[in-house]
């Protein structure tokens, strides 16, 4: 008994001991890293508030270099807004790069299964070649599509964008959901069939609830992929009517010939930035676990 009673008092200056050293090392961190962080934490947003910092400037404040607008004004953003082309491209960019991530996900879910559960040979081989499309560069694509979508008359089409837009996304998000169907026991999918339910029900009720987090992650990669294209979108768009954001931003003209209107398009990069923006810090954890999904076992 006595040995107990001093076992228990031992035990629990230890557990002090430990929570000590703890707080001690957390007090101890090295003033220069957290130095360190700041400085890449400014080094990362400043670009971001330069683009602020212009967008809020007149176009005589323009050729200053200082850091907080002299005259701030919201005339660039007014001007963005009455411009139609502007808005016609925010529709289009929302119309294309929702409709991108949802066949991304519909046909990636179903291709992401039968590699992550059903016998197949050379499962790895397709999945390694599947994400190496993902790599292909746009540019050797952009001059064939352009010939191809004109002569069939999907040039300067929603549908012209978004098939080319699904060969980026559509592989990545396999690649994605693999890892996460992978994680879900094939025990529960075991229990469905035999209580009756189909391999598409099973799929349907069972797979598909567990691996949301993973088809939140594909769904917004691809959305960001799918809204931020550049090169697809010039080449195979002539006018307003199919013309995504980053395009359109790139006809923006000025009052005279040669005069480039800064102003204007600070603003409009703005605006398309703030919604990735908030969807990042919004889904930040998800984002980072559907890329190391499958990266540790046990």
């Amino acid at each position: 008994m006595a040995t107990r009673a001093e076992s228990v008092p031992a035990a629990a200056a230890k557990r002090r001991g430990k929570t000590k050293t703890l707080k001690s090392d957390d007090a101890g961190t090295p003033w220069w890293m957290w130095l360190a962080v700041a400085a890449i934490v400014l080094f990362c947003l400043f670009p971001f508030y330069w683009l602020i910092n212009i967008s809020l400037k007149t176009p005589a404040d323009l050729q200053s270099s200082s850091l907080i607008p002299p005259h701030p004004t919201l005339t660039n953003y007014d001007s963005i807004f009455k411009n139609p082309d502007f808005t016609k491209a925010l529709r289009n960019s929302a119309v294309i790069a929702l409709s991108t991530t949802v066949l991304a996900l519909f046909v990636g879910s179903f291709c992401a299964y039968a590699l992550a559960r059903l016998k197949l040979r050379f499962k790895a081989a397709i999945l390694a070649i599947v994400l190496s499309i993902s790599t292909f560069p746009q540019i050797a694509i952009a001059a064939p599509l352009f010939k191809l979508w004109s002569d069939i008359g999907l040039f300067n089409t929603w549908r012209g964008l978004i098939i080319p837009y699904l060969t980026f996304a559509l592989p990545l998000s396999i690649y994605i959901m693999v890892s996460f169907f992978r994680e879900i026991p094939k025990d529960l999918e075991e229990a469905a069939l035999v209580d009756g339910a189909t391999r598409f029900q099973a799929f349907r009720k069972v797979v598909i609830p567990l691996a949301a987090p993973g088809l939140a992650t594909a769904g917004i990669l691809a959305f960001i992929g799918a809204w931020n294209e550049f090169l697809l979108a010039v080449t195979l768009t002539s006018s307003s009517k199919a013309r995504t954001v980053p395009a359109a931003i790139s006809f923006f003209t000025g009052a005279t010939e040669h005069e480039i209107p800064y102003g204007s398009i600070a603003a409009a990069s703005v605006v398309i930035s703030v919604p990735l923006i908030l969807m990042v810090l919004l889904f930040q954890k998800r984002i980072v676990a559907g890329l190391t999904a499958g990266a540790v076992k046990g």
